[in-house]
């Protein structure tokens, strides 16, 4: 049930920018932040009792969607996806510093005995995470700055996520050929 949960709430959350464009037609700023406010509790609450490792983030949602909620900007509610991104990569990036990276920690549950070779990969591919990071969170910057609100809504709730999926799939065609190159 858990499962079900944090994935329903997960793909809401994707959804934020959607919500926010056709939100702002029919709602203030503050009733779709507190909407936000209450789906990050609910998905905070299921995976609190686990110790996730996305609590951290979740507890910076809520920050910021109290901020939302006291100022009932529409603009406040645009920085989000920014925020989001400078979230993660304060996350990967700190693994950097305090290893494991954090997707080694991630290749170690289904590779305990993860090879040298494996931690400089998983190492590498964190650090292009980050670089993602710093990419795709300065154009949500500057979306959420200078563009309409049609043009933040396409990048922040598509091509953003269209640009993590490639990285995503690139990343795991480029490990099972390496993969296979290595055995």
């Amino acid at each position: 049930m858990r499962t079900l949960i944090n994935s329903l709430i997960g793909l809401l959350t994707m959804l934020y920018p959607f919500a926010v464009y056709f939100g702002i037609r029919y709602l203030e700023p503050w009733k779709i932040a507190s909407i936000l406010v209450a789906l990050l509790t609910i998905r905070l609450i299921a995976s609190y009792a686990i110790k996730h490792w996305s609590s951290p983030l979740l507890m910076v949602g809520l920050v910021y969607f109290g901020f939302a909620i006291w100022s009932n900007e529409i603009l406040t509610l645009r920085f989000y996806p920014a925020i989001a991104n400078a979230a993660m990569l304060l996350l990967f990036s700190w693994t950097l510093f305090s290893p494991p990276s954090l997707i080694e920690r991630l290749a170690r549950i289904q590779h305990p005995d993860l090879p040298p070779e494996g931690i400089i990969y998983t190492r590498r591919v964190t650090q292009i995470w980050c670089g993602f990071f710093i990419i795709n969170g300065s154009l949500a910057l500057v979306t959420a700055l200078w563009s309409s609100i049609e043009i933040w809504s396409l990048y922040n709730g598509l091509i953003a996520y269209l640009l993590m999926g490639i990285l995503f799939v690139g990343e795991y065609l480029v490990r099972i050929k390496t993969q296979k190159h290595v055995r």
